[in-house]
């Protein structure tokens, strides 16, 4: 009978292995590529890229870029036929004068038919063309006579007079990679800052320097920088909850333009340093010349403020002047498309025209206060290697009293002094400083998020379950309550009731100051609708729950986990018993960690006589969890979902 098993084991390995036995070393599409029907790492995925590869030079006779690029893909189930679908974008300058253009382009399908290779090519006259916007267009084909279990090759060239940004390469995409090429060949007159996104090593770097590959008609000629990039085994980049922007994460390399030198000896920078940008910033007519505006108090302010001799206090007065008085029209931009005078007569302006108003009146009021450029977490990190000002969108300001600083932003009157949107929580942004020069910042959350509930239950002389829940929530946790409940109090009421259906809602009442409270409290009594079952009533202790899934659902995740800011939870239920019933089982106690002590689960329940206690504690540590604590976190989750599902039996007592 063992070796029966080992035998059935040894087959099914061997039938699984013959499944897979992709050739991911060459373009060419082979019979092992055809007969292969499964990708046991990602069974999610629905297409598989085999092999892919891209080759970018400048061509010795007309000195345009040249990119060419070759594409094979499995077709695993029916949702991946759209990656059949090529679309390739083409750019043009605002006049149209140069233009970037696709030539060359084969396709073909590769499909198994009763052991025989069926192919199918691409016809010319399926190859559509379509303006996509003022600057781009888009070519866009199809592969023919697409079935599940097909292989698509395609290959085609972009030639692009637009040396400014060198042609990039994506190593990750929707559905995962088994080899992904890319090698560039680069002529010394350009010199690119090359940023390699994604934290992930490469298979293969190799470099070397090919003498004399680039000649001019005057005899000057050029040594080309050639590499060779590879990354083998590479996951699909799905999105997921707690991450800030795709761009910040996918793997791929990008290059930048930094100085290119001609061949009469004469060069040219393109890549400026901070101190260079400064200096542009501080004359610029939407930042600079906005920023140094000085304004008159009386016309803004009242006696009281501007006589304010505590200057927090006066800060705080300002801030929510502003706040009340100036509405955000969602226009993310770092320059003021309204001016001073503008905004006073619109009352509405983008964000930098709103915090511009609120630094020059803190300025004036003799209060320090310096612009911060910001790019949200939608947006993508800026780059730190060297000044790139379009990877800003967004215009915080930070004020220093007393040696404290304190992060400002006026956009949302439900902010309190110090907060700033979650938005902008993209870990760092940079602080203008006309005198002493630019520097970066961190970008942190003014004070802990943090829920705290408290629930009592008992049985009325009826045998009803009633009891009271009570609140409390701090930081970004208080700030979404205070919105949701002060925009719309009916709605949040209506939300509140249909989130427990089992439990019936009265007396609701909000106990915290007023929607610029430092916290969010809440209370409301409860009516709970329990389940039984003979003499046993089945009761779940979570009145409210934390987490009704688990978030994590991916079997890789290579990006990391941004919660955005620390926070905690905390649950505690205090349920008194009558002496008609008893308990029959309770939940077990758990004390669940996070490596490093960076987070945690501790969960109880005990009686104590006729008192039930339960409580449950989730904390998380850090705000930002590395790629390698996911598989941890993924667990602990689960956890969490499973105690919030416990269930407490009583049985009623016989007399």
């Amino acid at each position: 009978m063992k070796h029966f098993f080992l035998l059935l084991f040894v087959c099914f390995y061997i039938n699984t292995f013959a499944q897979e036995n992709y050739n991911s070393e060459s373009f060419r599409v082979s019979l092992e590529d055809l007969e292969s029907k499964t990708f046991t790492k990602d069974s999610t995925a629905n297409a598989l890229v085999i092999y892919e590869k891209a080759k970018s030079y400048v061509d010795k006779s007309d000195f345009d870029l040249r990119t060419e690029e070759k594409h094979k893909i499995k077709i695993l189930k029916r949702k991946g036929f759209e990656h059949a679908t090529v679309e390739i974008h083409l750019y043009s300058n605002d006049s149209g004068s140069r233009v970037e253009k696709v030539e060359k382009i084969l396709a073909t399908t590769y499909t198994m038919v009763d052991g025989e290779v069926i192919k199918t090519k691409l016809d010319e006259d399926n190859i559509f063309t379509e303006k996509y916007d003022e600057n781009h267009t888009l070519v866009k084909f199809t592969l023919p006579n697409v079935k599940v279990g097909s292989v698509i090759s395609y290959s085609y060239t972009i030639i692009s007079p637009f040396m400014m940004k060198y042609h990039g390469w994506d190593f990750q995409g929707s559905i995962p990679k088994l080899y992904s090429e890319y090698t560039p060949s680069i002529p010394g007159n350009w010199e690119y800052n090359i940023k390699l996104v994604g934290g992930q090593k490469l298979a293969i770097n190799e470099s070397e320097v090919e003498k004399n590959c680039l000649i001019a008609s005057n005899g000057a000629s050029s040594h080309c920088f050639n590499s060779r990039y590879v990354m083998k085994d590479i996951p699909a980049f799905i999105e997921e909850d707690y991450m800030t922007s795709k761009s910040n994460h996918l793997i791929k390399i990008e290059y930048d333009l930094k100085t290119f030198r001609r061949f009469d000896g004469t060069y040219e920078h393109f890549t400026k340093t901070w101190k260079t940008v400064d200096k542009e910033l501080k004359t610029h007519p939407k930042i600079g010349k906005q920023l140094n505006k000085s304004v008159d108090l009386e016309d803004f302010l009242s006696e009281d403020i501007i006589n304010e001799t505590d200057l927090l206090k006066k800060a705080q007065s300002i801030f929510r002047y502003v706040q009340n008085n100036y509405n955000w029209d969602e226009e993310y931009l770092i320059f003021s498309e309204t001016s001073v005078k503008d905004l006073i007569n619109s009352k509405s302006g983008n964000v930098a025209s709103i915090n511009i108003l609120l630094h020059n009146l803190l300025k004036e009021s003799g209060i320090k206060v310096n612009p911060v450029l910001v790019s949200t977490r939608g947006n993508g990190f800026p780059t730190k290697v060297f000044p790139v000002i379009y990877d800003f969108n967004y215009l915080i300001v930070q004020v220093t009293i007393n040696d404290k600083k304190f992060m400002l932003d006026a956009t949302d009157s439900f902010l309190n002094f110090g907060e700033i949107p979650f938005r902008c929580l993209n870990q760092y942004g940079r602080l203008i400083d006309f005198k002493n020069g630019s520097d970066w910042v961190d970008l942190k959350p003014y004070k802990p998020s943090n829920i705290f509930y408290q629930a009592n239950l008992r049985f009325n002389e009826n045998g009803d379950l009633i009891g009271d829940i009570k609140s409390k929530r701090t930081g970004y946790k208080a700030f979404y309550k205070k919105k949701s409940f002060y925009s719309n109090k009916i709605e949040y009421l209506d939300k509140l009731e249909n989130a427990f259906p089992y439990i019936e809602i009265s007396d609701f009442d909000v106990t915290s100051e007023g929607k610029n409270s430092e916290d969010f409290k809440e209370s409301y009594n409860v009516e709970y609708n329990f389940d039984e079952a003979g003499n046993n009533i089945y009761l779940n202790p979570f009145l409210v729950k934390f987490f009704d899934e688990n978030p994590f659902k991916l079997q890789e995740r290579t990006y990391p986990i941004d919660f955005g800011y620390k926070d905690s939870y905390f649950y505690m239920l205090k349920f008194e018993l009558n002496n008609n019933y008893k308990i029959v089982e309770m939940p077990e106690p758990k004390n669940v960690m996070l490596p490093n002590s960076s987070g945690q689960i501790l969960f109880n329940a005990t009686q104590i006589g006729n008192t039930v206690n339960v409580s449950l504690k989730i904390t998380f540590k850090k705000a930002i969890y590395n790629p390698e604590y996911y598989s941890y976190l993924k667990a602990f989750m689960s956890e969490v979902v499973n105690i919030q599902n416990n269930t407490i039996i009583l049985v009623q007592k016989t007399n």
